[in-house]
């Protein structure tokens, strides 16, 4: 068999291997079982008759938009026709000229970044060349041609989006005889890869809901080396618990800070690996640090909307922490749809007459601006929320791996064709990751809270109009904040877009402060100084045009969270908290808790 370090120059010249009889033997047991297994949990599917999160004839009423839009302007059709013939023919004259020994430059190139295209074998062999250059001309055609088309907008954005993940599904790197890595593989193994990477599929199919599981090693267990920052529940009610941390330094910051993670996922997003947990560094930064851990709901919290999360969530923690350091006035931080709850909440405090109670906020990745959501809008339109309604209806809230296709879908080569590659074809492993770990323990959300988000929030966007969205009788006004807030966006943020962040720190009444970090929405913020990656934007200057703030900026290397710590100030100390002493909070249990190790 074929040294796995050291692979045959060509894929072509792969020595073939043959299978151990042990381990098709092994298999073939797993595939009768798995198949068994599968057509059982998907027969019973069908018979249930469950209500679908989605339309299922959105894909073809985009397709059947397109066309429409096509036929309509038979002009325009032939000349794209006619380009598109042209574009071929440059290919075909490219593939002729490097058939006869010369070395033509590509026609069109993988995006940077592309992981799909990675093996040499895509480019040293002319048919795999041939396959990747074509398929990538054809992306691109049919990019354009979505994009010239006589649509409105909103039906463009869908067209869109479901023609992307028909190009993503159609990648010759998805299909094992248009793979070089799984072709050489399949050679190797004698076809061991192929029949493990369908047991792997029928398993699937049958335990985890129609999404690909990501096999690794179990390296990670939750409280020992996942959100395993020592300390202890010191409040809890039928929507959250409270953590408080035990402090590292002999003196902490007077002010407490509380962070409030979104209602998607777990908490300890920001409490991976000792090295790259945000809740840590802040805690040894000197930061009596409390957390969130919303409850996993499940049908008892169907009624449950905006006003608990609001009321009896972040203003209830917001009091907690008052009661276990007897201070008032704390540092609020907050990511994604946690900020969201925090902006409402801040809201309704300056509404109340309670604004002291926050001395700071930071938004982290969040959006309160929703005009322009992108492709995000393709799952916001009255049809898509009369559909999504009716399955929250039936079960009162939304599962959290229909929430995880959900997500995988904007990002499908990453999420989901990148693992069938790896567990269905190639029979791999992936390597651990305290992240991709993180990511597949998801979390459900209340149906009364989605409706109201959905509608209220995202298809009509009424946070950012003055008594747009009421929370326990109070009409919220952005305008009326005036307490300091940092906005914080992510360059590549592909849920929370950092042009339509930008924008909406001008809703707020007050001072506010706006850094620009790297990368994407979560690696983006899990960037430990240590690690010295991404980088940064920073601008004083506040125009109107995000561009033009960036086109001034200053780019800066390594990490955002010591210059976002440098923002709050130099304060008063007084001697560390120790969780459930000193103030009337008691401590109930050790950290992480019991809500966040809820399926």
């Amino acid at each position: 068999m074929t040294d796995q370090t050291t692979p045959p120059k060509s894929v072509f010249e792969t020595t073939p291997g043959l299978p151990d009889p042990v381990t098709v033997s092994r298999l073939l047991v797993e595939l009768a079982e798995h198949s068994h297994a599968a057509i059982r949990v998907q027969t019973e599917k069908a018979l249930k008759g469950e209500a679908l999160p989605y339309d299922p004839m959105a894909v073809a009423n985009a397709w059947m938009a397109l066309g429409t839009a096509l036929w309509r302007d038979p002009q325009r059709l032939f000349e794209i026709q006619t380009r598109n013939l042209e574009d071929w023919t440059a290919l075909w004259r490219t593939m002729a000229e490097r058939a006869t020994g010369q070395s033509p430059e590509p026609l069109v190139q993988p995006d940077r970044g592309d992981r799909r295209f990675k093996s040499a074998d895509w480019s040293d062999e002319p048919v795999f060349d041939y396959l990747k250059q074509s398929y990538l001309l054809a992306a691109q055609q049919i990019g354009d041609l979505v994009q010239t088309a006589d649509l409105d907008d909103a039906t463009r954005t869908q067209v869109d989006f479901f023609a992307r993940q028909t190009i993503n599904a159609l990648s010759p790197a998805n299909y094992a005889m248009t793979n070089p890595d799984v072709v050489r593989r399949t050679i190797e193994t004698g076809g061991v890869n192929l029949m493990t990477g369908l047991s792997n599929l029928l398993d699937d199919l049958a335990t985890n809901e129609g999404l690909v599981r990501r096999r690794a090693p179990q390296t990670f267990e939750v409280g020992k080396d996942l959100a395993a920052t020592p300390g202890a529940v010191v409040f809890q009610n039928d929507l959250f618990q409270l953590i408080q941390y035990a402090p590292s330094t002999d003196e902490v910051f007077q002010r407490p800070l509380l962070f409030v993670p979104p209602l998607v996922n777990k908490f300890y997003l920001f409490d991976l690996t000792p090295r790259s947990s945000y809740l840590k560094w802040l805690v040894d930064q000197g930061h009596t640090v409390f957390v969130i851990s919303w409850v996993n709901p499940d049908a008892s919290h169907a009624d449950k909307g905006l006003d608990a999360y609001v009321v009896d969530g972040v203003l209830e923690a917001i009091g907690a922490v008052e009661a276990a350091t007897g201070e008032r006035g704390l540092d609020l931080v907050s990511y994604c749809l946690g900020g969201t709850l925090s902006a409402m909440t801040l809201a309704y405090l300056a509404q109340t007459n309670q604004a002291d109670r926050v001395a700071s906020a930071t938004l982290i990745a969040t959006l309160v601006d929703f005009r322009s959501i992108g492709e995000w809008s393709v799952f916001t339109g009255e049809k898509e929320l009369e559909v999504f309604e009716r399955y929250l209806d039936d079960k009162g809230f939304v599962e959290a791996h229909d929430l995880a296709k959900l997500f995988s879908t904007v990002r499908a080569n990453d999420l989901i064709w990148n693992a069938v590659v790896t567990h269905y074809l190639l029979g791999d492993e992936s390597r651990p990751s305290d992240l991709l770990s993180w990511f597949d323990d998801g979390a459900r959300i209340p149906a009364a809270t989605l409706k109201q988000y959905g509608r209220l929030v995202l298809n009509q966007n009424r946070l950012r109009e003055p008594g747009g969205i009421e929370i326990n009788g109070q009409a919220l006004d952005l305008s009326k904040i005036e307490t300091p807030v940092f906005v914080i966006a992510l360059k590549d943020d592909h849920v929370s877009a950092w042009k339509d962040t930008y924008t909406g720190r001008f809703l707020f009444g007050g001072e506010t402060r706006f850094i620009l970090g790297g990368s994407g929405h979560n690696a983006g913020m899990i960037n430990p100084p240590g690690a010295n990656k991404h980088g940064y934007w920073t601008n004083a200057e506040a125009p109107a045009d995000p561009e033009t703030w960036l086109a001034g900026a200053e780019n800066k290397p390594g990490s955002w969270w010591p210059e976002w710590q440098a923002w709050l100030g130099d304060e008063a100390k007084v001697a560390a908290r120790t969780p459930g002493k000193g103030g009337k909070l008691k401590a109930l249990e050790a950290a992480p808790g019991s809500y966040v190790k809820a399926r």
